[in-house]
């Protein structure tokens, strides 16, 4: 566990608390059944494993920043050690081991978390807790505050307000530290020697679900904590179905396959989209589509630097995917017609990036208070993801041109003079794909 990084990450935190005069009270997420009594793999919330590098359920921090010249303090509530339930359900850090292991000051038992918390928060003003995530711990949440503003006599001062952590935290949370970096470079690296290898496994008469299960193989055989996110698997028209994750159909020579996945590494994203032919070469109309997405990617990724608005990067991109919508004929009119009816967006209709952390679509504002698209910054990580998806059914356009979909996707960080490509080591040129189509499979590797 990185202690000294989310130890970090505590310490600025409660900086922005002290500032604002208030605790923040950060639950873990609870675990969920997925049939019967089987339970989903369990993940902490990414808030939570931001400020504690703890992967347990059954836990909670409260952040007391210093008042009346007292030091600030951590305090996280978990599981007691419990041979028995360790016997059954896996081993638990306990409270005694808590405190040198995540660098708290102090650890308690989750089961007396509702009755030490009106202790802890007494004479605090404004309470930070995020509602919505469980509905039985917000009553509870609402009971201790009501039970504080009402037991409030003589000197102590009444609990006021109760805030939501994230505008505070989440903006923490878009810029990202050296040691954060290394864990996304990881990731990426990881996804992108994944992607290159799929590329040359991948043969006609295979499932999309081959290629899922090859995904999975290599990250969680690399050491990785996973995918970070369902895996799209989307051989031909499904590739025009932008969350397509059922992953069972078989793959025919002469369609594509768009690959969407991203491995985790402590718990931080990577998220990248290839497209390929499963056949090994790109038909003439493939081509000419995955040349005009792969223009629109590069196009947008050059533009990346620090001050750039972030709706700059979908602007640059759309810009060159409207052009070559038009110079193939599925678009008609101008340029400046396409992007004032919006007819493009029977072919490209979602935005071109979003940010990447410990959430695949992370947290963070995309504009400024006086809502203007935000400047960039370095230690900023983004995808860059233009697309072209011609609906099977779409008789408007010429049938050569129908079921294609194709989606180019990279991960780019801000730095202090321009931009870094996280995920680089997977090629995307026409040439470059079809070489990797041709090359033995990476199975093994």
């Amino acid at each position: 566990m990185s202690d000294s990084l989310h130890a970090q990450h505590r310490a600025r935190f409660l900086d922005l608390l002290a500032a604002r005069d208030a605790v923040a009270v950060i639950p873990t997420a609870t675990t969920k059944t997925r049939n019967d009594d089987a339970d989903y793999k369990f993940r902490p919330t990414s808030d939570f494993w931001y400020l504690t590098g703890l992967n347990e359920p059954g836990a909670c921090l409260v952040l007391l920043p210093g008042k009346d010249g007292e030091k600030p303090r951590s305090v996280l509530f978990l599981r007691e050690r419990d041979k028995l339930r360790e016997i059954w359900d896996g081993r638990r850090l306990g409270l005694e081991r808590a405190p040198d292991a995540l660098g708290v000051d102090a650890a308690m038992d989750i089961e007396e978390l509702w009755t030490e918390l009106p202790k802890l928060l007494e004479g605090r003003e404004r309470i930070m807790w995020r509602f919505g995530d469980d509905h039985v711990a917000d009553r509870r949440m609402i009971e201790t505050f009501t039970s504080l503003r009402d037991r409030a006599r003589g000197p102590v001062e009444p609990a006021k307000e109760l805030l939501d952590p994230g505008p505070i935290l989440h903006e923490l949370r878009v810029i990202k530290g050296e040691a954060e970096l290394e864990h996304m470079r990881r990731a990426a690296t990881l996804s992108a020697e994944t992607h290159a290898a799929l590329m040359g496994h991948i043969q006609p008469g295979m499932n999309e679900c081959e290629a899922e299960a090859f995904l999975d193989y290599r990250y969680r055989g690399a050491g990785s904590t996973g995918a970070a996110y369902n895996h799209i698997c989307a051989g031909g028209a499904n590739a025009c179905i932008l969350h397509y994750v059922e992953n069972d159909q078989p793959l025919k020579d002469g369609d594509l396959l768009l690959v969407d996945s991203g491995a985790e590494w402590h718990y931080y994203a990577a998220d990248i989209t290839r497209t390929f032919p499963v056949g090994g070469k790109f038909s003439p109309e493939q081509r000419a589509l995955y040349q005009v997405v792969l223009d629109a990617e590069e196009a947008a990724i050059a533009v990346a630097a620090p001050g750039v608005e972030f709706d700059r990067i979908h602007e640059v991109a759309l810009g060159v995917i409207v052009d070559g919508l038009l110079e193939h004929g599925l678009l008609t009119g101008t340029a400046e017609e396409a992007l004032e009816s919006g007819s493009y967006r029977d072919f490209f209709m979602h935005k071109t990036g979003h940010f990447l952390g410990l959430d695949v679509h992370d947290c963070g504002r995309y504009t400024t208070s006086e809502g203007a698209s935000r400047p960039l910054e370095p230690g900023m990580v983004f995808t860059v993801e233009p697309g072209i998806y011609v609906d099977p059914e779409n008789t408007d356009v010429e049938a050569r041109w129908r079921g294609i979909g194709i989606r180019i996707e990279d991960d780019v960080l801000i730095t202090d003079d321009g931009h870094e490509i996280l995920t680089a080591a997977v090629p995307k040129a026409v040439e470059e794909v079809e070489a990797m189509c041709a090359a033995p499979s990476g199975a093994q590797g």
